[in-house]
């Protein structure tokens, strides 16, 4: 292995005379290099991307991945170069045992049959957040950490050489200023009377020394200069760029925008077919506890408001009385259509009057409206009195 002294012991000098000069700024000993205005606005400008850049992608990161020990296994995945294994979503996992679920207690029996509507519905709630989740990845997240990892070290890097190089640079400044001092105290003429011609050749020499000293220090300044210039414009031309970086963000913003809006009325559409669906189930079931079918047996409601029960086997909901009291004020939720005539139509946020009879399923209320009256059920209904 090559191993060079010299430029050791030279990488050392540059570290220290940095040291020192880093040093007395900071006590107020030694003067600074000022960048322009313009330049410190872009360092500003460019350490407040930075850092809610950093901020926002942790925070999106917790949204789509809200389990710390997830977000962990993906993390060395992508360290290793290795793909993700894909895991089920919650929602998918839901409608997993909720489909297991049903198998147990019958597909047959409403309680079974419900579950098995919900499951999927979940499975397909789940299936859109994967889908979601994969879009953002992509389209938000991955740009956010390519600056964070990619542009933001770069724009680092360089700042460090500059910060270096104006070190370099005052320090060569103090160098020439301290050579230009001790010149001219060299040169000053001494006193014939007083000093010894012995001291004349001392002194002669020395003013000749420090001449030389003055020009190799001033020389470092150029050099220096130049250093710092061009690390400089480079820094700048960096910095600059930040505002690209803001218009490829906006891009993606928008992007994430859409998929999350996507997202959210898949899931609006999902689960109002569900609820139309387990609303029809509910009319179903309802139906056939009053006898609509003819192979149905006679409803109890039927009964105890008539005779007998060989007169009529099917509920006449005109013929339904409210009772002296529990007679109660509901609000409608949402639109709802009559299944047949026993059954009343239901527009939302309008206000009816509701109660029940004995033997009425507790899903389904009688309601009125004026000289309307059917059955409605409840889950339509906010009850307010």
């Amino acid at each position: 292995m090559d191993f060079s002294v010299k430029k050791l012991a030279s990488d050392a000098g540059v570290f220290f005379s940095r040291a020192v000069q880093f040093t007395q700024e900071n006590l107020g000993q030694a003067e600074k290099t000022e960048l322009d205005a313009h330049f410190e606005n872009l360092l500003a400008r460019a350490d407040c991307t930075k850092n809610w850049t950093e901020k926002i992608f942790r925070q999106t990161e917790y949204l789509l991945q809200p389990n710390p020990s997830a977000r962990i296994e993906e993390f060395l995945y992508e360290k290793l170069d290795r793909k993700v294994p894909s895991r089920p979503t919650n929602a998918e996992l839901l409608g997993q045992y909720m489909l297991e679920a049903a198998k147990d207690f019958g597909p047959g029996t409403p309680y079974g049959s419900t579950l098995i509507k919900v499951g999927e519905c979940q499975q397909r709630l789940g299936g859109a957040e994967r889908e979601f989740l994969q879009t953002s990845a992509i389209s938000f997240l991955t740009p956010l950490r390519n600056f964070l990892e990619g542009d933001w070290r770069t724009i680092s890097k360089e700042r460090r050489l500059l910060e270096n190089r104006r070190l370099d640079l005052d320090a060569c400044k103090a160098r020439v200023k301290k050579a230009k001092a001790a010149e001219t105290k060299a040169a000053a003429v001494p006193d014939f009377q007083e000093t010894r011609p012995r001291n004349y050749v001392l002194s002669a020499s020395a003013s000749a020394l420090w001449t030389e000293e003055v020009d190799k220090a001033e020389h470092e300044l150029r050099v220096a200069q130049t250093e710092f210039d061009r690390q400089a414009e480079v820094t700048r031309l960096l910095l600059e760029g930040i505002s690209s970086t803001h218009v490829n963000h906006l891009r993606c913003l928008h992007e994430f925008v859409e998929a999350q809006t996507a997202y959210y009325n898949q899931c609006h559409r999902v689960m109002q077919d569900l609820q139309k669906e387990l609303g029809s189930s509910h009319a179903d079931a309802f139906s056939s506890s009053f006898g609509r079918n003819p192979g149905s047996s006679p409803d109890p409601v039927a009964s105890a408001s008539s005779p007998t029960a060989s007169e009529t086997d099917v509920l006449q909901i005109e013929e339904v009385q409210p009772p002296a009291s529990g007679t109660r004020k509901a609000k409608v939720l949402y639109d709802y259509d009559a299944a047949d005539t026993s059954e009343m139509s239901l527009l939302a946020d309008e206000l009816i009057t509701v109660y029940t009879v004995p033997g009425m399923d507790s899903d389904w209320l009688v309601g009125e409206r004026g000289n309307q009256k059917g059955k409605v059920p409840v889950t339509y209904l906010e009850l307010l009195s």
